[in-house]
């Protein structure tokens, strides 16, 4: 089993971008929610009203803010498991630096370079499958290289395997 290089953290200016960005989501979130309770009563007056049109109407209104909030809870526990696992990666030097890599006008690395970034942390996910960290360094590798639908399964992979890991290790 081959062990990812540790590296040195590649930004550690970024803490105020984070808490904006934080900020940003969280009033997000907020809105959101009156933005819920504001469609749950117009549902509930509509159901409430008594004509049959009005309460097919009304429950269709109402499954928008369940779903909304459906939404909304998946995706912040997604991001806060994220945030986890990317915590302990940098906890343990184990994350991907790409501050030498070549980047566009945009940021975003070229293309080139992102994908050798990918072609190398492959090799190590294909050394160890099973452990999270090389599966998160893989996800964060897809991503990089641009491609987020993989990039989020393989999130989602680590994030399993981290909490197997954190299961076995309590129980």
């Amino acid at each position: 089993m081959s062990t990812p290089e540790p590296v040195e953290s590649p930004d550690p200016g970024r803490g105020a971008e984070v808490r904006k960005i934080v900020a940003l989501l969280a009033a997000l979130v907020v809105v959101l929610g009156f933005y819920f309770l504001l469609l749950g009563r117009i549902a509930v007056s509509l159901i409430g009203s008594g004509d049959v049109a009005a309460i097919v109407i009304g429950i269709g209104v109402l499954i928008l803010p369940l779903l909304g909030v459906w939404m909304v809870v998946a995706t912040v526990r997604a991001a806060l498991s994220h945030q986890h696992l990317a915590r302990r990666i940098h906890d343990e030097d184990m994350e991907l630096d790409t501050s030498a890599l070549p980047r566009r006008a945009s940021g975003r690395i070229e293309r080139e370079a992102a994908d050798a970034l990918f072609d190398r942390v492959k090799q190590e996910w294909e050394a160890d499958p099973d452990n999270w960290r090389v599966s998160y360094r893989l996800a964060r590798a897809y991503d990089y290289a641009g491609d987020r639908t993989r990039a989020r399964e393989t999130m989602r992979r680590a994030v399993a395997l981290e909490k197997l890991e954190r299961e076995r290790s309590e129980g």
